[in-house]
């Protein structure tokens, strides 16, 4: 009978350390969608030419940004897609993943950066690089935001 005790206390003790492990997945899961919870939404458009970008940012919880873009390039396809990414001081770096209308299969996926001034954003032009099919905007080389195409002014944002 004493030897049947030690093997039931043992998976007593992995039971109950089996419980704590779940309470706290679910305590960090529960941490983690309060976190992503948006708080604020702001919305932009950029107009170049024949060129037209609605971007919607919302901002979360936890800092961070996520949200919707379309771009309509003139004479290239219409792009939908999503940006998420965080504010480093004035500037937003997001990746905008995306789909092309001509192509509905193929996601493609870029870096982009965005300088706040005022209520205005203003999309960056840096030197990209791709290794092992990721692409990145280098650390060595400066963005320029001073001759650019799109400045995305502030709009009020419409129910889609």
């Amino acid at each position: 009978m004493k030897k049947l005790v030690i093997p039931f206390l043992l998976l007593t003790l992995v039971g109950f350390q089996s419980c704590k492990k779940e309470e706290k997945q679910k305590e960090t899961e529960a941490v983690k969608a309060e976190g992503e919870k948006i708080v604020s939404s702001e919305c932009y458009k950029a107009i170049y030419e024949k060129d037209t970008i609605d971007l919607k940012l919302n901002t979360l919880k936890n800092g961070k940004l996520t949200g919707d873009m379309v771009m309509k390039v003139a004479p290239s396809t219409v792009r939908t897609g999503e940006v998420a990414g965080e504010f480093h001081g004035d500037t937003l770096f997001v990746d905008y993943t995306f789909k092309e209308l001509a192509s509905k299969d193929r996601i493609f996926k870029n870096p982009m950066a965005l300088l706040k001034r005022d209520k205005q954003l203003i999309l960056g032009n840096g030197t990209m690089q791709t290794t092992m099919g990721v692409t990145y905007l280098v650390k060595d080389k400066p963005i320029d935001f001073e001759s650019v195409k799109y400045k995305f002014e502030s709009v009020e944002c419409s129910d889609k």
